[in-house]
């Protein structure tokens, strides 16, 4: 008898975490199919970008004869600069789909009243609001990295084509690209920039949308624009300001990348990693324990919220 009674709690000690992970992993999944656009916005970025590039592939061949004349920076824009641009637009089309998806996660699921039902089933605030974190801070990066990353290696694929076609070598612009490593260069910077660095951001954008009844946008945006004019206004500075520009974009001091060149935001032979200075930089741990914060908010107000 007290075999069979002590063996019951070690089964639910295996079980349980395991029914937590399958609950998190089809929240997740239930994002996604919910929010199309999570990918549908960065594959028809990737495909207008492609269509630009085909049309761009004209002038190529008249462009690599013409290399000698340049200096090496130039000469390296002429065979990767399209390559570094396509990483740039779609990178740039998931931030954007990460902050209005933030803005509207929590707040949509009041408005349609789907919050009903979705909180009658056996899914708690904590995994809803962690899974909804998830898509701006882990899956879209992913996704923008999977597209980057096969986006580029068609594009090797066809400039070689096109070289080859017109008599002219294609073992220097694979010395340029260096596809392998300016994969992994994305794939660190996509990781450490786009989900660590920006997550108190999408965290607070999650905070907001659980908080507001109405434009979500609007409540994100108030803040920050009253607390830049007051600081304007009292002592003539712009030190908030700087310190969000900074956050986004990076002042070259916090994000883990740097460079002997001028080729700011190139991903080639000019930069290298400097990830313990990422990881050692107060910055990230500041914004890190600032989103745990926001995050703990959302879910206590989720838990609160009534539909609209």
């Amino acid at each position: 008898m007290n075999t069979a009674a002590n063996s019951v709690p070690v089964f639910d000690r295996h079980v349980a975490p395991s029914r937590t992970a399958q609950t998190f992993l089809w929240s997740i999944l239930r994002e996604l199919m919910e929010h199309r656009s999570i990918v549908l916005g960065p594959v028809l970025v990737t495909g207008l970008f492609l269509i630009g590039f085909c049309i761009s592939l004209f002038y190529l061949p008249a462009r690599v004869r013409g290399i000698a004349s340049l200096d090496l920076a130039h000469q390296h824009e002429v065979f990767a600069g399209h390559f570094d641009v396509a990483a740039g637009f779609i990178m740039g089309a998931a931030f954007l789909v990460a902050v209005f998806y933030s803005l509207e996660a929590l707040s949509s699921e009041r408005r349609d009243r789907s919050i009903l039902f979705w909180k009658s089933m056996p899914v708690s605030d904590v995994t809803t609001v962690l899974s909804k974190a998830t898509i701006p801070v882990v899956v879209l990066p992913l996704i923008s990295y999977v597209l980057t990353v096969l986006t580029q290696w068609i594009m090797l694929l066809v400039s070689s084509a096109v070289l080859s076609a017109s008599g002219l070598p294609v073992a220097r612009l694979w010395t340029e690209v260096s596809f392998l490593r300016m994969s992994m260069l994305l794939l660190y910077h996509l990781i450490l920039i786009h989900g660590l660095w920006y997550a108190p951001m999408f965290s607070f954008l999650l905070l907001v949308s659980a908080w507001a009844r109405r434009v979500p946008f609007l409540w994100a945006a108030l803040p920050i624009v009253a607390i830049a004019g007051i600081e304007k206004i009292a002592f003539n500075t712009h030190h908030f300001t700087d310190f969000l520009l900074n956050r986004i974009s990076g002042d070259g001091s916090d994000i883990p990348f740097t460079q002997n060149d001028m080729t700011t935001g190139s991903m080639g032979p000019a930069m290298h990693l400097n990830f313990l200075h990422f990881l050692v930089n107060p910055g990230l741990w500041i914004g890190l324990a600032l989103s745990a914060g926001f995050l703990y908010a959302a879910i206590q107000i989720r838990h609160r919220r009534s539909p609209l």
